[in-house]
């Protein structure tokens, strides 16, 4: 692929993603940040399909730009913590999906959602802390906590559409790879939505967990601590519950 049509596709992929963002970017998690964000399968097509500098390069690209539309500048804990963590995130898809099968792609979609949704989290919670967006009563603790917590609603929110929504859109494009072999939606799903469960049910019910969580919420959101605390620990849970129940089921109808 030539530099033009590199630059055309990576061009591309930011404006759709930059748009996709958009929609969704006022649906947040309960402590009022962090995006709801399925529009990350398009950088992972793009991953797919050109490239990993095309698609790493075009999230950081998109996602600066579409958290500057919603605040009506430029962002700064985006450009400083969502941009590396996207390039991260997608540069590590596409070289794991180089040579595209159904394991490689499964086990790309958790590797590259891990290793980038904690590189936005952490960073973004080390950037809003430095810029003085967070009450200045919050702990190192409780800092850790918001990035963990941070990290775990970007999963949620992204790795089902990646794994469900991927496959049928590049069959629809008409790609020239296949996801040889039978999906297992024990590793794709199940397994992942159990280790998020059991990572769900120590943050959040644990004694020494729930209570820097309690105090976190307390800290971000005080009128609403106790139904914030609810809503998290339903979300958390119910998503990991969910996951595993759909890889088990879909895994027994051979989807």
């Amino acid at each position: 692929m030539g530099t033009g049509e590199r630059v055309s596709a990576t061009g591309l992929c930011a404006a759709l993603y930059a748009i996709g963002s958009f929609l969704t970017s006022y649906l947040v998690s309960p402590f009022g940040r962090g995006q709801f964000r399925p529009a990350v399968v398009l950088p992972a097509i793009f991953s797919i399909l050109y490239g990993p500098g095309v698609g790493g390069l075009g999230a950081a690209i998109g996602t600066v730009i579409a958290d500057s539309m919603k605040h009506g500048a430029l962002y700064l804990p985006s450009l400083l913590s969502a941009a590396p963590g996207n390039f991260i995130g997608f540069y590590i898809f596409g070289k794991l999906t180089k040579d595209f099968n159904w394991r490689k792609f499964s086990i790309a979609s958790q590797i590259s959602l891990w290793v980038g949704c904690a590189t936005v989290a952490y960073l973004y919670t080390i950037v809003i802390s430095l810029l003085g967006m967070l009450p200045p009563s919050l702990t190192p603790e409780d800092l850790f906590m918001l990035g963990t917590s941070l990290t775990l609603w970007f999963f949620i929110t992204e790795y089902p559409f990646v794994i469900l929504l991927v496959p049928p859109i590049l069959r629809a494009l008409k790609f020239r790879g296949e996801l040889g072999g039978e999906p297992s939606w024990l590793s794709s799903l199940a397994i992942p939505g159990a280790v998020l469960l059991a990572i769900s049910l120590i943050i959040t019910f644990t004694p020494a967990s729930s209570e820097i969580m309690r105090g976190l919420i307390l800290k971000l959101n005080p009128s609403y601590a106790s139904s914030t605390l609810q809503l998290i620990q339903l979300l958390f849970a119910g998503s990991g519950a969910a996951m595993t129940i759909a890889g088990f089921l879909l895994q027994v109808r051979g989807a």
